[in-house]
């Protein structure tokens, strides 16, 4: 089924040196971009992360040291990228929790102002769980019965993630052809920051979704624990959870 699209939508993957969303940097990303008619167009880079890659990450997706020591920096990336993704949703497989999270991490280290809280989210992973529990090469053999070759490379899963995304929407009627519906349907939460630490609730109140404070609501916290923010701030946050706690405290997060 061909999307029904009210902005460009970007496909995306990631292959990093590790999962964590604050410390691990990208050494791949592949993108596959799709017009308001249709058009495709698609392109796949390699990035010098600056830290080494484990030995048992490039056992996951190949890409050695080696491999890297030449390609640009994502800094060096960042501005041309930023003008590529402007103005479009976005789509991916976990992505949610960990390719938008950690995309973000990299542009604010590049001190590239892009604001991704605008677009549209659409986890295919999370649809695909919610309907049919599966990995994505299952799902690939699912909804398309055809062996994904080169799993793990983040070329072919970003063009697996977009076939799925149109088989879905091809065998689930109630599934419907619209970005926000879809971005709604695959949130996990309704994240204030993109890792998920700070969510709204039910009445629209920033809250704290971790730790000792989780379900409370953050401007209470910081007035009953001033500490808490220089805690948060001092430790092992993403850059832009601190933003949004930033923003928070100060009284100038957008709703």
């Amino acid at each position: 089924m061909k999307l029904n699209l009210k902005n460009p939508i970007i496909f995306f993957d990631l292959e990093t040196t590790g999962i964590n969303i604050a410390s691990d940097r990208i050494v791949e990303i592949s993108y596959l971009k799709v017009d308001l008619n249709g058009n495709e167009t698609s392109k796949t880079m390699r990035l010098n992360p600056g830290i080494p890659i484990p030995e048992k990450v490039t056992a996951i997706h190949g890409i050695t040291n080696e491999d890297v020591k030449d390609a640009p920096t994502f800094s060096e990336v960042a501005k041309s990228l930023a003008r590529e993704f402007e103005g479009c949703d976005l789509a991916g497989y976990n992505s949610v929790k960990f390719d938008i999270p950690l995309l973000a991490e990299e542009f604010l280290r590049a001190g590239v102002d892009i604001d991704l809280k605008r677009r549209k989210f659409v986890d295919v992973q999370v649809i695909f769980m919610k309907m049919e529990p599966r990995t994505l090469a299952a799902a690939y053999k699912f909804f398309l019965d055809k062996d994904l070759d080169q799993a793990h490379s983040a070329e072919a899963d970003t063009r697996a993630t977009y076939e799925v995304l149109q088989a879905q929407l091809d065998r689930y009627p109630n599934l419907e052809n619209d970005m926000g519906k879809l971005a709604e349907f695959s949130a996990h939460n309704r994240n204030v920051d993109f890792a998920g630490r700070i969510v709204y609730d039910e009445n629209d109140v920033e809250v704290f979704n971790f730790g000792k404070y989780k379900g409370q609501a953050v401007t209470r916290v910081l007035e009953k624990d001033p500490g808490y923010f220089g805690w948060m701030m001092n430790g092992d946050f993403p850059l832009y959870t601190k933003k949004v706690l930033t923003s928070i405290k100060l009284g100038t997060i957008r709703k």
